[in-house]
């Protein structure tokens, strides 16, 4: 029998599913943060009981240690790269800007939510490639533990300050403007005897777009140099 003309059609329902609530559940977080996500908001926006949601996730830890995963996930990890500088330089540049999408995911990613004592899988994935990078360029085994530590700290250092630094800067944007912000701000500071300190704020106001990326990637490169001539030094005393 013909559907009669001006009956709606019923779509059918997406069937629940984990990648659905993790991808639900990404969105959210990303638009206020992690702390307002909670289950009952992640339910209603997928339409469902907050009850449903634990056939597949087993808890708010659990979840939120998924969407880490998630994040962790987005990080390259170039294996085709022969050049170990630019293999862990691309790696380090992926994982800032995996850390900027989701500024939520970046305090929480050395730890987990739900109580697991193996970590992130994604993160060890990182770790075991970072430190295979350096061994097979030949660092030791005492400057790879270094090495490690200086590079991951200056990702996840260097990202937390700038989120940090951001969002005060987006605070005084939405209360006065930034500008007429930094022409009381930046004479107080000379008048005051701050000279240097207000040279460095003008050269915040004039800074282009996207400094960010520029300033991460100065500290990385010196990183990476200091680096190298610490492995080339390591290698002579070796011989």
């Amino acid at each position: 029998m013909a559907r009669r003309s001006g009956t709606p059609t019923r779509r059918p329902r997406v069937p629940l599913s984990r990648e659905r609530v993790l991808q639900a559940a990404i969105r959210l977080a990303d638009e206020g943060g992690i702390e307002s996500l909670t289950m009952r908001k992640l339910a209603r926006e997928l339409g469902v009981e907050a009850m449903s949601l634990y056939n597949h996730v087993a808890n708010k830890g659990d979840l939120v240690d998924a969407l880490v995963e998630l994040v962790l996930e987005e990080v390259d990890l170039p294996d085709d790269v022969a050049d170990w500088e630019a293999a862990i330089r691309a790696c380090a540049i992926s994982a800032h800007e995996a850390f900027l999408r989701h500024p939520w995911a970046c305090s929480l990613a050395m730890g987990t939510s739900s109580g697991r004592t193996t970590g992130h899988a994604a993160r060890m994935r990182y770790m075991e490639w970072l430190l295979k990078r350096l061994r097979e360029a030949g660092f030791s085994a005492d400057l790879t533990y270094h090495a490690y530590h200086a590079l991951d700290s200056h990702i996840l250092g260097f990202t937390l300050w700038q989120l940090g630094h951001s969002a005060a800067a987006q605070g005084i944007e939405e209360a006065e403007g930034f500008a007429a912000f930094a022409a009381v701000f930046v004479p107080r500071l000379r008048a005051e005897g701050y000279h240097y300190l207000a040279e460095h704020a003008e050269q915040h106001v004039a800074a282009p777009q996207g400094d960010g990326a520029r300033e991460f990637e100065f500290g990385l490169d010196l990183i990476l140099e200091g680096l190298d001539r610490a492995r080339r030094s390591s290698r002579r005393s070796r011989r």
